[in-house]
């Protein structure tokens, strides 16, 4: 399985409350409750520019109108692929939440962590999926514009960082 990184992301909340958000899917029905808003639609076709034609946007409201949401899942219906979901499989309240996807092609598992910060609370996820050669190839090519790192770049900083403490010392 190869695991991919996020950056570390501050939020500006209390670590209780963002886990409280994360950890409810139901939270993420407002998505579906404002899919018919053209403003919506307006800021997907600005911040993606011409990735994004208008068909693709007109499919992706059709497949968030017959998503079903629960505390634990989030089941997207009608998929090319047919049924999909992505269920919580494990809560450490308030620190870390683990997810599952079922019925897709590809086995994923995704880890949202959560660290109290002065400021607020500290998010990094970490994605590990069983990516056949041809998905993996497109997945590294997007993964700078994405915010990841593959386990082999993070094991690399990771011994940098190490080596660069150690001349300190």
């Amino acid at each position: 399985m190869t695991k991919y990184e996020s950056d570390v992301k501050l939020i500006y909340a209390p670590q209780d409350a963002v886990y409280a958000k994360l950890s409810d899917l139901t939270h993420l029905s407002v998505i579906r409750d404002r899919i018919d808003d053209p403003m919506l639609e307006q800021n997907i076709m600005a911040h993606a520019g011409d990735k994004v034609k208008p068909e693709q946007i007109a499919q992706l409201k059709q497949m968030l109108k017959n998503t079903e949401f629960t505390t634990d899942t989030v089941q997207l219906n009608g998929t090319p692929l047919g049924s999909i979901t992505l269920r919580i499989i494990e809560r450490e309240t308030p620190k870390c939440i683990k997810f599952a996807l079922e019925g897709a092609p590809i086995q994923a598992n995704l880890w949202i962590q959560l660290l109290p910060h002065e400021q607020g609370t500290l998010l990094k996820c970490t994605l590990g999926a069983e990516l056949n050669f041809f998905i993996t190839g497109k997945f590294e090519e997007n993964e700078t514009a994405n915010g990841l790192i593959s386990e082999k770049d993070a094991v690399r900083r990771e011994r940098a960082a190490v080596e660069k403490a150690r001349r300190k010392w």
